[in-house]
């Protein structure tokens, strides 16, 4: 096979578009190996605790256990059909001393499966810490934007006022259970441990049936030196189980990203014109037409964020179909669903912080919005006003909702909006609410609740836990 790879022939974008360098370091088939060797080296050491091995053949091998040399590797891998048996072969040639007792017990997920709960795990961390910086500059925004008022939008109708914290407190309140998630999945991650083939720990008993040292206490030294616990009970495999888990979490996640930037996306759009993406001053926004500002970077956001959600599906089918003490049709797609995860969910959190940090908040737009729906919203003012002074709700409710049916009628002839006047004038109203008084209750500026007090607190109970 060649080890040559150009632009010549299919790359992943996620080779070179999406995702970090650090995100790919862990899923790259470098740091894989290097984790194997960590693996191996912490075995031998194990074994030479009770005289399996000797001192000089565990130095051998850690003297080479960064020596990765993947040509090499897939050399042996043409005749072999066994990446990991080529990984022990290659390393096994550059050890002179220690080459002949590496895997020595083991079984491929011994190593294999290990490993990767090891680079989940990295991975994770690298998402937790990017979630936190994202809540933190979230936080920031909502304190910022906590009384900035703003029509609310209900089945993309003009419903009542909100603010702009309060809305983005709502995505913030999910990104912080994503949060909460994502770390207690990643604290429970374990490894397969030091089992054998089927779990039993068989070929260890056998190895260690004239030592001091039960396969208990080898697995528990091997994984105490990588620093991993292990599941209690494992087949050839760790539980399926875990991927779906993790994957789930994931998904969580883009699942609030894809919801922020879909928000984004319409509010970018004309008809609301209040935020936007940021916009730099030689950037294209369509090959056709040189006025679009197009919301690029929402768009990829939820190109991206749809992906993640189906791929816990493929862990549900891996988990489930995983037969017996193990079957090998998980293996292919692993390769690719993990990594791809992963990658897929740091190029969100880069570009969600990309467009908080950016994120345009159109003034003009919101309070031609206010002007031209805030009278609608404003009307349950009134509607609470002539209740609390003992007027039946629900015939008021029809006599508001008449005026205004009459009032949206009237804008869309192009006309003024009349139903101030509407209202004003209605002697079935002001019977209940004073005349005077009904300018002052159609100010939807003022009709906003708690929404303030309530993003705050969502900061609050941020800074709590993150």
């Amino acid at each position: 096979m060649s080890e040559t790879f150009s632009y010549d022939t299919y790359l992943s974008p996620f080779t070179w578009r999406y995702g970090s360098d650090d995100m790919k370091r862990i899923w790259s088939l470098e740091y894989k190996r290097k984790l194997w060797r960590q693996i191996w080296v912490a075995l031998a050491e194990a074994q030479r605790q009770v005289g399996l091995v000797t001192v000089e053949q565990v130095e051998d091998l850690r003297a080479h256990q960064n020596d990765i040399n993947i040509a090499r590797a897939h050399e042996f891998e043409k005749d072999l059909k066994h990446d990991l048996m080529a990984e022990v072969h290659t390393y096994a040639e550059q050890c002179k001393i220690g080459g002949g007792i590496i895997h020595l017990g083991a079984t491929s997920m011994d190593i294999e499966d290990n490993a990767d709960a090891l680079r989940i795990r990295d991975a994770l961390n690298i998402v937790i810490n990017k979630l936190a910086e994202l809540l933190n500059l979230l936080s920031d925004k909502i304190e910022i934007e906590a009384e900035h008022v703003c029509m609310a939008f209900t089945h993309l109708q003009p419903a009542e006022p909100t603010t702009i914290g309060y809305r983005l407190a709502f995505i913030a309140q999910d990104l912080l259970e994503d949060y909460k998630t994502i770390v207690r999945v990643r604290d429970n991650i374990r490894g397969k441990g030091i089992k054998g083939a089927v779990g039993t720990s068989a070929s260890y008993s056998e190895l260690l049936h004239d030592t001091e040292l039960t396969p208990r206490e080898l697995e528990t030294l091997v994984m105490q030196a990588i620093d991993l616990p292990p599941f209690e009970i494992a087949h050839q495999t760790y539980p399926r189980r875990q991927d779906w888990d993790v994957l789930n979490a994931l998904a969580g996640f883009a699942m609030t990203a894809y919801k922020f930037a879909f928000d984004l996306r319409l509010l970018q759009s004309p008809p609301f014109g209040e935020w936007g993406e940021p916009f730099g001053t030689k950037q294209i926004g369509s090959s056709a037409m040189p006025f679009k500002r197009n919301p690029i970077n929402a768009e990829n956001m939820n190109s991206l964020a749809r992906y993640i959600a189906a791929l816990p599906r493929v862990a549900w089918d891996n988990a489930a179909h995983s037969l017996l003490e193990r079957t090998l049709d998980d293996s292919g797609n692993r390769r690719a669903v993990l990594p791809d995860a992963f990658l897929a969910t740091d190029e969100l959190l880069k570009r969600m912080k990309r467009l908080l940090e950016g994120l345009r908040v159109d003034e003009f737009g919101i309070q031609q919005n206010l002007e031209k729906y805030g009278i609608f919203a404003a009307t349950e003012r009134v509607l609470m006003e002539a209740g609390r002074n003992g007027r039946n709700r629900q015939e008021l409710h029809e006599i508001i909702r008449k005026h205004s049916m009459t009032a949206w009628a009237a804008m869309r002839e192009g006309k003024p909006n009349p139903l101030a006047d509407l209202i004003a004038n209605d002697e079935r109203i002001t019977a209940f609410v004073a005349s005077a008084k009904i300018p002052e209750l159609l100010r939807a500026d003022d009709h906003i609740g708690d929404a303030p007090e309530r993003a705050r607190n969502m900061v609050k109970s941020i800074r709590e836990i993150v």
